[in-house]
């Protein structure tokens, strides 16, 4: 055991809990969609007596006590992401300074539950969760670590919740992070906060080169910082040669869809990441990924237990498993020994 315990908000169906196995990290997860539930059941089962433990409370976040988790000295959650998205209407960005209004007001103690609750949408409101967490223990054994993940519209609230969470003598950042940096096979771009009660906050470095259109990867040995070139779909899929046909067009043009091909990595894995066409070089549609490809390209291991329906919403709303080592190796800041097998993990 390395001393850490997480209670994971927004648990989804084990993004986190995939890389906290791995590094012997116990997690309770909470979360309110029964098919998520399923899917982290059947994960847990799978390693029941192998690793640290996986707890899942079904519920919604909202009617569960902090207090109530005692042991847990992390916090991690990566709220519903779906009013903040690019992918959705937006309702979130476009209540973005309402938002941080609140995260104000919270720091002063006062009670802005109801007015969450009458949001036009209160997924939107959710974002704030975790900041509820950290103040009703800030007086009462505080977490030692706090890590948020959403999508990059919610910069601006992390921001805002470091300005609280150093006022709570915590050290705090948020930054974008690109997962393909990270060896994850897909272009993904995620806020991330990291707060820490004791030393200095550090992001994870990179340990691959980042995906630019029209500029192809180099040998490591060849980079200016020896990264590793960039995991493309067809290292994962393993399909021979074909290209994607993105189901969202480019440039605003929705008639314009984007084209990679397998040399490349996949555009960010959305729950509607089975709509994406794929060709064969002679032009013959391929049919659409699997559930277990699209896992694949999220770093889910091969044989993950996906359980439930809608599995590729679950699988498109996951944080990567291999982001999330990453992140938690920097963040709880464990010892060099224990970084390589965690590193050396993927899903494929």
């Amino acid at each position: 055991m390395c001393g850490f315990e997480i209670v994971d908000l927004f648990a989804g169906p084990g993004g986190l809990d995939v890389a906290a196995h791995c590094l012997g990290i116990p997690v309770t997860g909470i979360e309110l969609d029964d098919d998520a539930c399923a899917t982290r059941a059947a994960f847990a089962e799978a390693k029941d007596g192998d690793g640290p433990r996986m707890i899942t409370k079904p519920g919604d976040v909202r009617d569960f006590d902090p207090l109530d988790y005692k042991t847990a000295n992390v916090l991690a959650a990566g709220p519903p992401c779906q009013t903040f998205s690019v992918a959705g209407k937006g309702t979130g960005r476009r209540n973005l300074d309402q938002v941080t209004a609140f995260i104000r007001r919270m720091a002063e103690e006062e009670d802005v539950t109801k007015e969450l609750d009458d949001l036009a949408d209160v997924r939107t409101g959710l974002v704030l969760e975790p900041l509820k967490w950290v103040l009703a223990r800030k007086n009462n054994n505080p977490f030692e670590v706090v890590i948020l993940e959403q999508v990059p519209a919610v910069l601006p609230v992390w921001k805002e919740m470091v300005a609280v969470l150093e006022k709570l003598d915590y050290h705090a950042d948020a930054q974008i992070l690109y997962t393909e940096d990270y060896g994850v096979p897909q272009t993904r771009k995620r806020a991330v906060l990291i707060a820490r009660k004791k030393g200095g906050v550090n992001f994870p470095e990179s340990t691959h080169q980042r995906y630019r259109k029209g500029h192809p990867p180099v040998a490591a040995k060849d980079h200016p910082k020896k990264l590793a070139p960039w995991v493309s779909m067809g290292e994962v899929l393993k399909r021979g040669s074909f290209t994607i046909v993105s189901n969202y067009g480019s440039g605003r043009d929705p008639k314009n869809r984007g084209r990679r091909d397998h040399t490349k990595p996949a555009f960010t894995v959305t729950g509607k990441v089975g709509r994406n066409k794929i060709i064969g070089p002679d032009g013959r549609d391929l049919g659409r990924l699997d559930e277990r490809e699209a896992g694949l390209l999220q770093t889910f291991p091969r044989d993950y237990p996906w359980r439930g329906k809608d599995v590729q919403q679950q699988i498109g709303n996951a944080i990567p498993p291999l982001l999330a080592a990453h992140i938690l190796i920097t963040a709880l800041g464990l010892p060099a020994r224990r970084r390589g097998a965690v590193l050396g993990y993927n899903g494929f």
